[in-house]
């Protein structure tokens, strides 16, 4: 199994900053399989609103295997004044915003098929119109293309 390590991203803004998602854990769950979660270590955001990275992977009856990455970002109300007592309520959770990519391979997919149509998906996804070598290693790679979830 893979060593669950830190993941470093850079987001999209018009000056890229690198976010780095530290690992917190991983489980085994009925439903969703092997769970392994990341969590942001933003200072001064509460750890119910850092942003998280979780993957799931599941052998699913029809002997195929679901595999899915997930990327949530929670946004905090913006809180600005105080009531008439001088109470200033604590900060929640707006919402989330949340990206999934799953995917769903046969148990006699190779290594090379899947990692063709997962390189497919990213490319479009991204409007990369030239060749780019496929990741081999990382997160993403080892769970879609080699079935490996972090340990």
């Amino acid at each position: 199994m893979s060593g669950q390590t830190s993941i470093v991203a850079y987001d999209g803004a018009s000056t890229p900053v690198q976010h780095t998602f530290y690992p917190i854990g991983n489980t085994t769950d009925e439903k969703l399989g092997a769970v392994s979660r990341w969590r942001e270590g933003l200072s001064g955001v509460p750890l119910y609103a850092q942003p998280r990275v979780t993957t799931f992977l599941k052998k699913l009856k029809d002997g195929k295997t679901r595999c899915e990455l997930r990327v949530e970002v929670p946004v905090m109300e913006a809180i600005s004044n105080q009531n008439a007592a001088g109470y200033t309520a604590a900060p929640k959770i707006a919402y989330v915003d949340q990206v999934s990519i799953v995917t769903y391979f046969h148990e006699r997919s190779p290594t090379t098929g899947r990692r063709l149509a997962r390189m497919l998906a990213v490319n479009i996804a991204n409007n990369i119109l030239t060749s780019v070598a496929a990741a081999t290693a990382g997160v993403s790679s080892e769970l879609f293309d080699s079935e490996i979830p972090a340990s």
